[in-house]
């Protein structure tokens, strides 16, 4: 029975030893969702993006590049940022989510417009990184594909 509960034990710690911190120095950025995969003109898109970092200073910069896998001379790739991350305070061990949106093909006050193919759907897919206050880079994240109805 000694045994049993001593390798029971080693095996608990062994598992717990090797857990990877959630949190570190390096921002981490995950795809969380995009609220449609198919747009129309006018419609908006919202990216949503989850986010952690040791110290919570991620109030830098958002990079954002879209990338056509159907237009690849016209619009193939496009730099849409950077963004500026809101100031606000952070503390250790931060953990949140930052929500990026964009219209397709229209003009709409105050947010960012995304255009397609001129004469056929466009069909794209979006990068994002995230740099923070110490010069930190994210690894980058991919969202699905994207179509953008013509």
């Amino acid at each position: 029975m000694r045994a049993k509960l001593l390798i029971l034990l080693t095996i608990t710690a062994f598992f717990y030893g090797c857990s990877k911190d959630e949190f570190n120095t390096k921002p981490g950025l995950t795809f969380a969702e995009a609220n449609a995969t198919e747009l129309r003109q006018g419609n908006l898109l919202i990216f949503s993006l989850d986010f952690t970092d040791k110290e919570g200073d991620i109030q830098d910069t958002l990079w954002v590049q879209k990338i056509s896998k159907t237009c690849p001379t016209t619009a193939g790739v496009q730099f849409i940022s950077p963004y500026r991350v809101p100031n606000f305070t952070g503390t250790a061990n931060l953990k949140g989510k930052l929500e990026i949106t964009f219209v397709y093909n229209a003009n709409v006050p105050g947010t960012p417009s995304i255009v397609g193919c001129t004469n056929r759907n466009d069909t794209s897919y979006f990068r994002f990184w995230l740099k923070d206050k110490a010069n930190n880079r994210s690894d980058t994240v991919r969202s699905p594909d994207i179509v953008l109805i013509r």
